[in-house]
């Protein structure tokens, strides 16, 4: 082995990162440099491709990035195969390339590590934000984290920074909910569970913040098509949860696929450049999502082929092509050697892509542990950790006292969501879950249960299965428990949906009610008067006024994870508080859409008799109800009076007024009594959460900026009118009033 002072600075540990890159670039020819920007993927997008072919990217072409698992990744997921890939390609890279460059592996690890069999599957997105608890979405990052890096790879996609806007788009179940507040603290919470303290640890992984920088609230709600929002939206409601990831310095960022003012984002230079690196001060890579740049030519055809959607791009400041491979590579070095594109404009993306894969470590060592990775992916500790996440997330949205139920009752358990593993995880998760330790709600209430436990499904999603013989075990059972809602999905209801106007499919766009068939096993259950307790196991608020009315107990799961049949069912016999929060509202129909408590304020209808409130859901947004009462104290501020760069502290005194133990949820509202712009009726600026036992008292703690109650900049800052400022916290009002001379 050579001597660590004969090598070439850029492999010296010891040589600054600065220098090493300097070095390595000025080696690189032109076709090394464009590799190094372009990334492939190997699996089941293409049966046709392989790892053999994969290889041949990498020794012909450079190629520098790779998805070898996910969605589109490696036919057998088990960790020991992924292990195996990763450590061949990596090997390939290093002893059959001229310069030993080694690869950046990605992966779609959006709610844990949930694309590798024995991988912790979290609850997805609007469940932990259910949890109203930024510590554990940040721990839960962190536990995935260290599963990703133990399996191979160094760059997660999410955190997923979009505001949901409609639910009829199939992806609302990424996002932390409707609130740019709450989105971007647990944006922001992910971020530094990912990162840690740099990407220089070897349990750290790159994050990356998605979509930019407006995806959620498209035309019709659907996937992609043009999101058309005034600049006002877009710097108050869009953008705030990436300026929150930007000051937790995520290091990477993905833009949108959806066209903004006529403008694709992939090849907006306004938005990547003048928006994002100069108004916002982003200095990481910018990563493309997956078919971002063809869509340019073959969808948007704001280019006229793909050399030109290339140019594009990279015009733009697309730094990381994540899965364009060869073609787009070839495109770019002749775009540069044909005098079209500064070949300054590439080592500028090159640099930033090496410094990344220098301060990750890869240089001294990119292999991973193939016997520490079983140890690492999936063990106790981390499906602890998903449990107390899936715990904290369960939401209660009625109760009529059936709840908690007695461990001796007669449980009949029905739905097409009660024993399948598969709906629990949801979408972004292994589609085939054989081999894999999932508990569902039938094996979560069937470990708890002192009483008969009898399960007949009943119905699946959308067709019916045996609904008669549910109804027979529902007569002879205490209590029904129905677990109904939705299945796997990503995207546009991915394989189980296509343009959602047929209604027989479900999920789709047009519709937010329960299919007929769980409507109709619904109801035969209820026909026989044994009191039905629902649970929605979902990725987004479904319209059930049915089971509003008629459920004895209706409970939220949404995709609850690898752990979320024992929550549920510790939640269903009282040994769980259900302490989340919806961070959604639920809306009585999809007519009745837009349905968000942060609406912006406007006249009464010309002609109206009245004016109706123009919010009106099923369930509102934080809503959830616990097991335990609580009574609340007077709300008090610190400081009634404060400077644009002042703070003042509200607290909350609260008892716990029951006999079993419980977890209070307050959140403060605030709105200007006056405003030079419209805007919304009140807006989330602060929550904190109390577990409290029986007859305990404590109080609730919120700090309170002056400066996140102004309208945000176009460089992120807010800027706070002089006024009077209205706090609403349960049931309560305070006022602060803001001096700016």
């Amino acid at each position: 082995m050579a001597n660590v002072d004969e090598q070439p600075p850029y492999r010296n540990p010891s040589v600054s990162t600065d220098q090493r890159v300097d070095d390595l670039l000025d080696r690189m020819t032109l076709s090394e440099k464009v590799g190094q920007l372009v990334g492939t993927w190997a699996g089941e997008l293409n049966s046709t491709k392989d790892l053999d072919d994969v290889e041949r990217e990498i020794v012909e072409h450079g190629v520098g990035a790779v998805a070898s698992f996910g969605w589109a990744g490696a036919r057998d997921r088990r960790v020991d195969d992924v292990v195996e890939t990763v450590n061949r390609l990596q090997e390939v890279a290093l002893s059959e390339t001229r310069l030993g460059i080694p690869l950046l592996f990605n992966v779609d690890a959006v709610h844990g590590h949930a694309y590798v069999t024995e991988g912790t599957a979290f609850p997805n997105g609007l469940g932990m934000a259910a949890t109203w608890d930024e510590d554990m979405a940040e721990a839960g990052a962190a536990v995935t984290a260290r599963e990703v890096r133990a399996s191979g790879a160094h760059q997660n996609y999410s955190p997923t920074c979009d505001v949901a806007r409609d639910p009829r788009w199939g992806r609302a179940f990424e996002t932390f909910g409707e609130s740019p507040y709450l989105c971007g603290k647990f944006a922001a919470a992910k971020v530094r569970g990912y990162q840690g303290d740099g990407i220089e640890e070897d349990t750290s992984v790159i994050a990356t913040a998605k979509h930019f920088p407006a995806y959620s609230e498209p035309v019709r709600g659907e996937d992609a098509s043009p999101v058309e929002i005034s600049e006002y939206l877009q710097r108050n409601v869009f953008a705030p949860s990436f300026v929150d990831a930007l000051e937790a310095d995520v290091e990477s960022v993905m833009p949108c696929y959806n066209a903004i003012g006529g403008e694709p984002a992939h090849g907006s230079r306004r938005l990547l450049t003048e928006y994002l690196r100069s108004d916002l001060g982003f200095e990481g890579t910018v990563v493309s999502d997956w078919h971002g740049v063809e869509m340019l030519h073959e969808d948007h055809q704001v280019t006229a082929d793909h050399r030109g959607s290339v140019q594009l791009t990279r015009e733009a400041g697309l730094d990381i092509a994540s899965v364009d491979a060869i073609n787009h590579a070839q495109h770019l070095q002749s775009l540069v050697e044909d005098g079209e594109l500064a070949e300054s404009v590439v080592d500028e993306s090159v640099r930033r892509v090496l410094e990344q894969k220098f301060r990750l470590g890869l240089f001294e060592d990119p292999f991973v542990d193939s016997e520490t990775a079983p140890e690492v992916v999936g063990n106790d500790e981390h499906r602890d950790q998903a449990l107390e996440a899936a715990r904290e997330s369960m939401t209660l949205l009625s109760n009529d006292g059936a709840l908690p139920l007695d461990a001796d009752t007669d449980v009949l358990v029905a739905g097409p969501n009660a024993d399948d593993p598969l709906h629990q995880l949801g979408g972004w998760s292994i589609p085939d879950t054989e081999g894999a330790d999932i508990v569902t709600i039938r094996e979560g209430i069937e470990s708890l249960a002192a009483g008969d436990v009898t399960y007949e499904r009943g119905s699946g999603i959308a067709e019916p299965d045996d609904i008669e013989a549910a109804a027979e075990a529902a007569a002879d059972a205490d209590v029904a428990v129905v677990a109904v809602g939705e299945n796997w999905y990503i995207h546009e209801f991915g394989q189980n949906a296509t343009s959602g106007i047929d209604n027989e499919q479900f999920p789709n766009r047009t519709q937010l009610e329960l299919p007929r068939a769980q409507r109709d096993l619904l109801e035969a259950i209820h026909e026989t008067g044994t009191p039905i307790v629902g649970v929605l196991v979902t990725g987004r608020p479904l319209a059930v006024n049915w089971l509003a009315e008629h459920a004895a107990g209706l409970l939220m799961a949404y995709y609850p994870g690898t752990m979320g049949g024992q929550a549920v069912a510790e939640t269903l016999y009282g040994e769980n508080d259900p302490s989340g929060r919806l961070p959604i509202s639920i809306p009585r129909s999809t007519g009745n859409l837009p349905t968000r408590f942060n609406y912006l304020r406007h006249p009464m209808p010309i002609g109206g008799e009245e004016h109706l409130d123009s919010y009106d859901p099923l369930f509102a947004f934080g809503h959830g109800e616990s097991y335990a009462e609580f009574e609340y104290g007077e709300v008090a501020v610190s400081e009634t009076t404060l400077g644009p760069e002042e703070s003042t502290t509200i607290t909350v005194p609260v008892e716990n007024t029951s006999d079993r133990p419980g977890t209070a949820v307050v959140q403060a509202y605030v709105s200007p009594d006056v405003s030079s712009r419209v805007r919304p009726v009140r807006e989330l600026r602060g929550f904190d959460r109390l577990t409290l036992a029986g007859g305990e008292s404590g109080t609730l703690t919120i700090e309170l900026p002056a400066a996140s109650l102004g309208l945000a900049q176009q460089d992120g800052s807010r800027v706070v009118e002089a006024g009077t400022y209205t706090i609403e916290i349960a049931d309560q009002q305070a006022t602060v009033t803001v001096e700016t001379n």
